[in-house]
Parts: C-alpha cells; sequence; structure tokens
C-alpha cells in the first residue's frame, strides 16, 4: 500500500490536495502540530465523509525539530511504505519577523529533508516553494532558476530562497519537484477560499472605502500580476507528483497570461462598487501611509502588497508547459473568473475567520 505523506495540514493547499490525492490504492498521513490537532481531526472528518475515503491518519510532529517531533512507532509505520511525501509547512505572511520565517521556513525545511532522507522507498518529494524566491528581480525569471537577488522585498521570499537551495541539493538522492506557484486565491468556479490574503487585501480596501465619491488608483503601474486559482494548482500539482517526467524538475505554477496591474485593480473596483476607479494616489503617499499601523488595520492591507504592484517580471513556464501536455490542465483566466471571487469574499466578508491579522 502507498502512503502519501503531508505537512502544513489542515492548511487549505493541503487540504484540497488530500482530497485529491484520495484513491483506493493509497492511504494519507499528515504530520501536525498537536496544538492544531482538533482543527485537523474536524477537517479530516469532513474529508472522510465528502469522499468516502479511509481515516486520515494524523501523526503528531512539528517540522521544527528533529526527525520532525515524530515519535518512534509513527516513523516506524513509514519506514516500509512506498511514499510521496508532500511538504507545505510554511510560515507564509509577508510581515513575518526574520527569526521566525528562519525557524519555520529554512531550519524546518532542513529537518524536513533530514527526515525524507531516512525513509527507504520515497517515490516521490514534492515540495511548495514559491514563483517570489526570485526577489526583486526583474525581466523573465526561469523555472531552472535560482539566482540570489541583490534585494528581497520581505523575510516570507528571503526564507523561502534559502529553503528552495536545500531542496534543490536533495535533488541528488532523492526525485523532487519543486512548485513555485504564483499568488493564490480561491477556486476559479467557486471563488472558494480560507483566508482573504493575497489578492483579497484589495478587496478589502475597496470595501472600506467603496462609499467614496471616488476610488483612485494607486500610484501608475506598468506592471503585470500574476494571481492563480487553487484548483490550478492542486490539479498540476497532484498531476506531476505521479508523472515519471517531473521528477527532478522545478516548475512555475503560474498565469501564463497574467493581466496588468491596473487592469486587474479597475475590475475589482467595478466588481464592488459598480463604479470604474478615478484619479491616483501617488504610490509614496500609498506606502507612507501604509506604514502606519491604524491605517493598515483600518484598510485591511499588509504594507509589503504595495511592493508588487510595480514590479516587472515574467515567469517563464516552459517546463510547466511540457510536463502538463495533454493533460487537459489549464490556468483559469483571473479578469473571466473575478466574479466568482468577489462573490465568495461579498458573502463571507463579516466573517473575521477568513481575515488575517493586519500588524
Amino acid at each position: 500500500m502507498r502512503e502519501i505523506v503531508f505537512t502544513g495540514f489542515p492548511g487549505f493547499i493541503a487540504s484540497q490536495l488530500i482530497r485529491k490525492c484520495i484513491s483506493d490504492d493509497a492511504e494519507v498521513t499528515a504530520i501536525i502540530l498537536p496544538s492544531q490537532r482538533w482543527k485537523a481531526e474536524q477537517e479530516a472528518a469532513r474529508i472522510q465523509v465528502e469522499t468516502g475515503s479511509k481515516p486520515i491518519r494524523l501523526i503528531d510532529g512539528d517540522i521544527t525539530k528533529r526527525d520532525l517531533g515524530v515519535n518512534h512507532k509513527d516513523k516506524a509505520y513509514l519506514i516500509d511504505k512506498k511514499i510521496t511525501f508532500w511538504h507545505l509547512a510554511a510560515i507564509y505572511d509577508l510581515a513575518v519577523s526574520k527569526e521566525l520565517a528562519w525557524k519555520v521556513n529554512v531550519e524546518g525545511t532542513k529537518n524536513v529533508n533530514e527526515f525524507v532522507k531516512t525513509l527507504p522507498n520515497v517515490e516521490r518529494f514534492m515540495y511548495f516553494s514559491t514563483a517570489y524566491v526570485a526577489g526583486a528581480r526583474e525581466g523573465v525569471l526561469l523555472e531552472n532558476e535560482l539566482i540570489r537577488p541583490k534585494k528581497f522585498r520581505n523575510y516570507y521570499e528571503e526564507t523561502k530562497f534559502e529553503a528552495e537551495i536545500l531542496v534543490e541539493q536533495l535533488k541528488e538522492t532523492v526525485p523532487v519537484t519543486i512548485i513555485r506557484p504564483g499568488i493564490v486565491r480561491g477556486h476559479s468556479r467557486t471563488g472558494q477560499t480560507v483566508k482573504f490574503d493575497g489578492p483579497y487585501f484589495f478587496l478589502n480596501m475597496i470595501d472600506r472605502i467603496r462609499k467614496f465619491p471616488v476610488i483612485p488608483y494607486i500610484g501608475h503601474s506598468t506592471a503585470y500580476i500574476n494571481v492563480v486559482p487553487v484548483d490550478y494548482i492542486i490539479d498540476a500539482s497532484v498531476y506531476l507528483s505521479t508523472l515519471k517526467e517531473a521528477a527532478g524538475e522545478t516548475v512555475h505554477l503560474t498565469d501564463p497570461n497574467p493581466h496588468p496591474v491596473e487592469e486587474v485593480y479597475r475590475s475589482m473596483v467595478v466588481q464592488m462598487t459598480g463604479k470604474a476607479p478615478k484619479s491616483r494616489i501617488p504610490h509614496k503617499l500609498a506606502a507612507a501611509s501604509l506604514g502606519l499601523s491604524s491605517v493598515r488595520k483600518i484598510l485591511g492591507v499588509e504594507a509589503e502588497t504595495l511592493d508588487y504592484l510595480t514590479w516587472h517580471a515574467s515567469f517563464d513556464t516552459r517546463n510547466a508547459k511540457r510536463l502538463l501536455s495533454g493533460s487537459g490542465i489549464k490556468c483559469a483566466d483571473f479578469l473571466k473568473t473575478m466574479p466568482d471571487m468577489v462573490s465568495f469574499y461579498q458573502l463571507h466578508k463579516k466573517d473575521r475567520n477568513f481575515h488575517v491579522a493586519i500588524k
């Protein structure tokens, strides 16, 4: 019997991946933080009901600890299994402190790598990185590049870069596939998500100023923004996890046809308010305003969000296109599917469980 092992459960992407990976010839194990056990048990029960699957095995652990904090009995259970190991556990907050980001994203990934090397029958190691390991590099960014930029915009980017270096080295001994998603949004058809971050910060802001006589553009940008629906990430990643040709590859799961920042922002404003944005707030003024905690909290926007509005870079997706060829898996157009994203946001915007804490 095959075993599919996850870190990062009961996070949204890990939960959706498990739903997609359920099969009669595989069992699922999730290494979870003890503090997340109740939430993990609830989500595991939902998955079992929805899919008719066997129970998900929940193992207490902590990626920041040696051997992932997994006890001898639980590790012994995995030793003789043929394993696909998915590592998703990370701190994804753009405003994260350096110490916490380094502990979880870098040291945690190092510990996961060491743990995986002790398992004799790993058929694939699926590592979730980010397309933004590129930092502030601009121009065309290739999938087979891992070049240290002159600057990172935040500690999330920096620590994910350092972690990917460690996973890249693991390719020498383990069949690894590195997934680099773009900015992830909810499902392209239902709009479903569990957290309003990333592009949802702009929906927060627009919602809070929707009654203003004029809703302005933020600065002036000729850049493009790369936002991908979670169902594309799930479908493509699961497909690649069993594709022989994907072993040893790094793949940009980014939008091959992204839209300009201002076009996306305009569409959000129209969808939210029924009117188009007019006038402009200078980018420097917006940045200075978001430097104040009180303004960030009122608008529901992290200051680091602005860094991506004027970034001139594009993600090459030749590996993704080649490996996904014939699968029928494609990235849905952001603007065409935005109404479902906005509808889900409007339905749940008053539920604080969907909102991240703004510092």
